[in-house]
């Protein structure tokens, strides 16, 4: 007799469901367990995900407006507002007027952003060993391209 403590979902499992998960199931798991891995992995490092990844995209694009970086780290204006505030208290970023537009503030890291990034480069590159450690090198690669084929062929980029 199957649990009942569970969902229907783990009923239908249980009663001899054999069928594999989509690959956009089985993506969005692993979505999840990368997100509350990082989450934890960074928190040890004093910064969020979404900062994380602001740190990460200015060192990539250079200084760039709260619009440009809210696009880039893919939250909401209002979250960027936030994830920036966060960040200036920290002293991890800087802001300075654009030189064209003085209304338009851009944000820079500072040393210590930059410190405090490659503390979370290391974080980010530990986690990506543990998720891969069962993949030979040659699968890594293939792994890699096919995800970036997948973006590419959703409009999101590479």
């Amino acid at each position: 007799m199957p649990k009942t403590t569970g969902s229907l979902k783990h009923t239908a499992a249980t009663a001899g469901s054999s069928r594999e998960p989509t690959i956009s199931y089985v993506m969005g798991r692993l979505d999840l367990a990368l997100r509350r891995t990082l989450t934890e992995g960074l928190a040890s490092v004093g910064v969020t995900l979404p900062q994380y990844t602001a740190l990460s995209v200015l060192r990539a694009r250079g200084a760039l407006s709260n619009a440009q970086l809210a696009r880039r780290v893919l939250i909401t204006p209002q979250s960027t507002i936030k994830v920036i505030a966060a960040l200036e208290k920290k002293g991890l970023i800087s802001r300075v007027p654009d030189p064209d537009h003085g209304r338009i503030l851009r944000t820079l890291l500072t040393p210590s952003g930059q410190d405090v990034l490659e503390a979370c480069d290391r974080v980010a590159q530990q986690v990506e060993a543990k998720m891969l450690e069962d993949l030979r090198p040659e699968e890594r690669v293939a792994l890699h391209a096919g995800l970036k084929s997948c973006v590419r062929n959703l409009g999101a980029g590479f």
